[in-house]
């Protein structure tokens, strides 16, 4: 592209969005755009294929999240895709195919012959609303999602009911140790805890099921310049920045180099693996603060790990109300490449299993109750399996899925109970399933659970273990007092 982009542009001319600064050579991993990975907020929009997909509606990227310069958030929040239009530089539309232009500017692409398209950006576009009239009735009922009546590119024919993203937030971002990607600084008051930051997800009218990638990115940038008032024009100018300059520290002509490669001094790094689905909520979910409870880390030791971290659960330590709902799952695998080198743990090599069991004692501790035992699950119900007892859910939890109830129910079939299962499970649980969809539970009453994984909880290896603390809400304290002060007036 043309533009601030255009690394060598003065030199060579037109330079493809696969080339830049820290990206020379043009290498790509898998079909990411480097050009896009590496300029935020980007001047293009980010959805890229030819006409709008009105089954699967594949979507721009969203922005979730931007952790920085809090000075820099006002900005940040007007430049993001999710509500500020886009425009690229359309030459044709031939059969429903568009050929695009290399321009980044309104001027360059009226010079090129095209004509300057904006897109609108979408989390869904709503196909059963058809009228402009009954698109606002459907704005009105929303919270932090934005609904608009336009066409979704200028050269659309027709508009439609677009739904947009919520802002992005933003907010400084967390302070760790130069040269450690460990622990943070984060803004819970849970510390030590590895850098991390709590995100609503994006909510969906449509009610559908959505197939989901969460991209993390983040930037490493010098102090040598700076970076926000820097741009192509200052290519190989040694006044701005040298590529390993030699400094004549002693006047004497013998100089000292400076280990300082340009191309890294404003770098991106991105992990692009997360992969995850958004199911819709039933009747009795809506309206409540559903909370995710996983698990995070990989299989090996503390050297064997890092830069990741040893499994844990993730939060570790939940404080909710009786209005809140707690998603209990996890996702693991059954063939870590890791050369031998990071099968530390229990079980067979190259395997993940987690489960969750309350604690016999205080967090110290190490052993679980039995099922039997175990008292808190009398204090729950899964809104997943409306028919599963608190038992039923304490065997789910326990064997991982394995088992789905003690003798089946609606969701479970009894052939996968814990009292007709023909296999059983292993007592390290290497035949039990790597991931588990577990249960969304809602809690009854004011209640508390320390819980670990039977597996991975090995003392003075890594500790797997998990707090919740459940107190009354407000309306159920309300109620109770009322009901309190009704028996009293009867006596």
């Amino acid at each position: 592209s043309s533009g601030i982009n255009a690394e060598y542009g003065d030199e060579v001319g037109y330079v493809t969005a696969s080339r830049t600064r820290q990206n020379a050579n043009g290498g790509r991993s898998g079909y990411e755009c480097p050009e896009e990975r590496d300029y935020y907020p980007y001047w293009a929009p980010t959805l890229q294929t030819e006409n709008w997909d009105s089954t699967s509606q594949r979507t721009p990227w969203i922005d979730a999240a931007w952790l920085g310069n809090p000075s820099k958030c006002t900005w940040m929040k007007q430049a993001s895709f999710n509500r500020k239009a886009s425009f690229r530089c359309v030459l044709s539309k031939e059969d429903d195919k568009r050929k695009y232009g290399k321009s980044i500017t309104k001027a360059d692409c009226t010079k090129e012959g095209g004509s300057w398209v904006k897109f609108n950006s979408f989390l869904e576009v709503l196909t059963d609303v058809t009228t402009e009239a009954d698109c606002k009735v459907t704005a009105k009922s929303q919270g932090d999602n934005n609904i608009i009546w336009d066409k979704l590119r200028s050269d659309d024919d027709s508009k439609v009911c677009i739904v947009q993203a919520p802002t992005m937030q933003c907010r400084q971002a967390p302070w760790t140790r130069v040269n450690h990607l460990g622990n943070a600084d984060n803004y819970d008051n849970q510390n030590p805890n590895a850098s991390r930051i709590e995100l609503d997800l994006p909510y969906f009218p449509s009610g559908e099921a959505k197939r989901c990638v969460l991209r993390i990115r983040y930037n490493i940038s010098t102090g040598d310049y700076n970076g926000w008032k820097t741009d192509a024009s200052s290519n190989n100018d040694d006044d701005v920045i040298s590529n390993n300059p030699t400094i004549d520290v002693f006047g004497d002509g013998n100089g000292i180099t400076l280990a300082l490669n340009t191309a890294q001094t404003g770098r991106v790094f991105q992990d692009r693996s997360h992969v995850f689905e958004i199911l819709p909520r039933t009747e009795a979910m809506e309206g409540k603060t559903m909370y995710n409870l996983n698990v995070m880390g990989k299989r090996g030791n503390l050297e064997q790990t890092v830069p990741s971290t040893e499994y844990d659960f993730v939060p570790s330590s939940l404080a909710i109300t009786t209005d809140d709902l707690v998603h209990v799952q996890w996702t693991g695998s059954n063939t870590h490449n890791n050369n031998n080198d990071g099968n530390a743990g229990e079980g067979t090599d190259g395997t993940d299993r987690h489960n969750l069991m309350q604690m016999s004692g205080d967090i110290s501790g190490s052993y679980p109750y039995t099922i039997e035992e175990a008292n808190f699950w009398n204090n729950v119900e899964s809104l997943t399996d409306p028919e599963a007892t608190g038992v039923d859910i304490a065997i789910g939890l326990a064997s991982s899925g394995h088992y789905c109830a003690k003798s089946g129910t609606d969701i479970c079939p009894a052939s996968e109970s814990l009292d007709e299962k023909e296999t059983k499970m292993d007592d390290k649980m290497n035949n039990a399933p790597a991931s588990y969809s577990g249960h969304v539970l809602k809690f009854k009453k004011a209640c508390s659970i320390n819980y670990l994984c039977t597996r991975n909880n090995s003392f003075s290896n890594r500790s797997q273990k998990g707090s919740i603390w459940v107190r009354e809400s407000s309306k159920a304290e309300v109620k109770k007092r009322a009901e309190m002060k009704d028996k009293s007036e009867m006596k």
